[in-house]
């Protein structure tokens, strides 16, 4: 008897149909965009982790950020890099799938880290004199952990969903995996699916943007009542900073869900924006929240007159 279903171990991407000219460009584009990722991610990482004077809620919090970035970064590069130099276009099933597992993760994380570091300034800038109470250590990891362990949860039950359902296709139209387009490979009916995955994309952005946009409202209250002008106006500058990335993030990643509901989408605009939400906040995340925060970027600066005194010196 035909057998109906398809089950190939490896997959036809036909986001990597790449010209010979065209593939030095791409590696070159591919490379320096992910050394730029690992190399402010692991600066923010490293110089939390290694000064003491650092382990403070809000930094604790913040270091969950670049692991994050770091997560889906390196879900997405290390595997777009190989094919662009294989130009192969072919990848594997299982490797699909844990590419598409871990950058769900990175978006989920993305929303609710950003969510937690929210909180927690709303805390420190609204009710100062109990913030250290509140922030204890233990609230803290309650905090990370509730963060992480809701990631999972809604991602892990995703792909549940999606890999009982058989494959009867193997070619996709992303040079990158996720959830959306394995399940175009699905010859089954998708409707759990489809509206399990709105309801968490939903969820997430509800609770994101509620805490987000609340607590920052919360924050430019209590500076505006502030009699320290310079108070209002750093309060400003880091709110509005803080929130353009945020919104950012909102665009991007909500263009990309909309998409693939919409058949009149270009494909090309479609991977441009998906790639650009893995490209862009891993880059200005670990700036933005953390270098240009004082204190972090004191740390970094002393390091490196450290470094460049002891090479002098040699």
């Amino acid at each position: 008897m035909y057998n109906q279903y398809n089950t190939s171990s490896f997959l036809q991407m036909k986001g990597f149909n790449l010209s010979s000219e065209s593939v030095i460009p791409a590696f070159l584009f591919a490379t320096l965009s992910y050394m730029i990722i690992l190399f402010c991610n692991l600066t923010l990482i490293l110089t939390i982790v290694l000064n003491k004077s650092l382990h403070q809620p809000m930094y604790l919090i913040l270091l969950n950020l670049p692991i994050n970035d770091l997560i889906g970064s390196s879900a997405l590069f290390p595997q777009l890099i190989k094919e662009i130099l294989r130009n192969s276009g072919i990848m594997q099933y299982s490797a699909c799938v844990a590419q598409a597992f871990f950058i769900h993760i990175y978006a989920a994380g993305t929303v609710f880290n950003l969510s937690a570091m929210a909180y927690d300034r709303y805390i420190a800038i609204c009710y100062p004199l109990q913030y250290s109470t509140v922030m204890t250590n233990a609230h803290i990891m309650r905090i990370i952990t509730i963060v992480w362990m809701s990631c999972l949860v809604l991602i892990a039950v995703l792909f549940f969903l999606l890999l009982r359902l058989p494959r009867c296709r193997s070619e996709m139209t992303n040079p990158y995996c996720d959830n959306a387009s394995l399940l175009t490979l699905v010859c089954a009916d998708t409707t759990i699916n489809n509206i399990y995955g709105l309801l968490i994309s939903a969820f997430s952005q509800l609770v994101a943007n509620g805490i987000v946009l609340y607590t920052y409202l919360r924050i430019l209250i209590a500076c505006f009542r502030s009699k320290r002008s310079d108070t209002k106006a750093k309060a400003l500058q880091t709110c509005a900073t803080h929130l353009i990335v945020f919104l950012l993030l909102e665009c991007l990643g909500l263009f990309t869900i909309i998409s693939y509901r919409l058949s009149n989408v270009s494909p090309h605009f479609r991977r441009f924006m998906g790639l650009s939400t893995l490209i862009f906040p891993p880059t200005l995340n670990p700036i933005i929240y953390g270098l240009k925060t004082k204190e972090i970027r004191e740390k970094v600066l002393n390091f490196l007159k450290n470094r460049i005194v002891l090479h002098n010196s040699n």
